[in-house]
């Protein structure tokens, strides 16, 4: 995967030092599901523990998090499962697609997505859901991998050694024989699962960051997410001025770097939640279920996340994305100011000129700005010739500590 780094203007040139690490070039390829022994596929549970690759933050195993297990939704009906796999399959016309699974559980969508003749990576961070899965693994003729594995917690950025579930991509795709592919070729694989209902937010935060960074498994080409997530969050992703009460960053930088499509929509009472223990909960009798129902409200949202082609430009990159970020969180942290208030408080550059190169006034409201007028904000004082410190001492302060 390649992005365009010839010819940086000033202020990526200084970014690059600070960035480097972060920035990568890979070679080209295609996502595949051969020349693997089985030896090696198997026993991924097992793998020792890792480092993570230095990233500026501190190694100790005390920063190791405490792996506690919530109660999690699950495909636990298979005419769900079976309008799901309609959906998914008329999205792309190839039998043979492979799908990552996040946190099959049962199996019920799994069992769905084999007998559509598409090859599965069951991705299960709960071991008492690992039996099962290995059993139907075993009757599908290598058609399913099941690796014990939270795709949620996939290359933490937080601390130095991991151990399964928590696992690095790198090493997990290297072992099923998944090579990177370049950002402008098609999805190398498609990513099918529930986001947990309560650390939405902070998944989409990470996932933002591997993705911007083109990291973790966006290292590996365009991987497109089909997800169901909270009927709130999803409004808050799509939002736009029009909705000014839920338009955010967030919302921002997702449009920017995907096609969003709502793809279902299903009562979040359509699925089973289990706990640690493997056994499907009833919510009238359990206290922690009904405070999950009271968080993600009556509906779940299956929504396709699809990187753009077109996301990385001469002047937006994997190298200065976080000042892209820090760019829009400034600007949402003060909503209600004026569009030339911010550009006086943001970089030293002619905010006159800057205006008038964008074709938008200085009295209009930052909220009344656009996903995509924001992004030719940010590549307009990024290619301006004074813009060569913009930022930088913010980003450089907040990096330091």
């Amino acid at each position: 995967m390649s992005v365009p780094v010839a010819g940086l203007p000033p202020r990526l040139a200084l970014s690059a030092f600070a960035g480097a690490g972060r920035f990568c070039v890979l070679g080209s390829g295609a996502a595949r599901w051969r020349g693997v022994r089985a030896g090696h596929r198997r026993g991924l549970s097992d793998l020792h523990l890792q480092l993570v690759p230095s990233q500026g933050f501190r190694d100790s195993p005390s920063w190791l998090p405490k792996y506690r297990s919530e109660p999690k939704s699950y495909v636990t009906s298979p005419k769900l499962a079976t309008t799901l796999v309609q959906i998914l399959k008329k999205e792309r016309k190839n039998p043979d697609q492979l799908f990552l699974e996040c946190n099959p559980g049962p199996g019920i969508l799994t069992q769905a997505l084999l007998e559509s003749k598409a090859k599965v990576i069951a991705l299960e961070s709960n071991r008492t859901f690992l039996p099962h899965l290995e059993s139907l693994r075993k009757k599908v003729n290598g058609k399913l991998e099941v690796v014990y594995c939270d795709f949620f917690k996939m290359d933490p950025r937080n601390f130095g050694i991991v151990k399964p579930p928590i696992m690095i991509s790198e090493t997990l795709f290297r072992h099923l024989g998944i090579e990177a592919v370049p950002w402008s070729e098609d999805t190398p694989l498609r990513v099918v699962g529930i986001f947990p209902a309560k650390n939405e937010k902070k998944i989409l935060w990470k996932l933002l960051y591997d993705l911007y960074s083109s990291t973790s498994v966006y290292s590996y080409g365009r991987v497109e997410l089909n997800m169901f997530i909270t009927e709130r969050e999803y409004e808050k992703l799509v939002a736009s001025p029009k909705n000014p009460h839920l338009y955010q960053a967030l919302s921002v930088l997702w449009q920017v770097a995907c096609k969003i499509k709502l793809l279902h929509v299903e009562p979040w009472s359509s699925f089973g939640v289990y706990g640690q223990s493997g056994r499907q909960e009833k919510l009238k009798n359990k206290k922690p279920l009904e405070q999950i129902n009271k968080q993600v409200g009556q509906n779940m949202c299956l929504i396709q996340l699809t990187p753009l082609p077109n996301l990385f430009t001469e002047n937006l990159t994997s190298v200065n994305y976080d000042v892209f970020f820090h760019m829009l969180k400034q600007c949402f942290m003060k909503r209600h100011f004026k569009l030339m208030d911010h550009l006086q408080l943001l970089s030293p550059v002619n905010a006159t000129a800057i205006l008038k190169q964008i074709e938008k006034h200085g009295d209009m409201k930052i909220t009344d700005l656009y996903p995509q007028d924001f992004k030719q904000l940010f590549e307009t004082i990024e290619c301006s010739k004074e813009s060569c410190r913009w930022l930088f001492d913010d980003c450089m302060e907040e990096m330091i500590m």
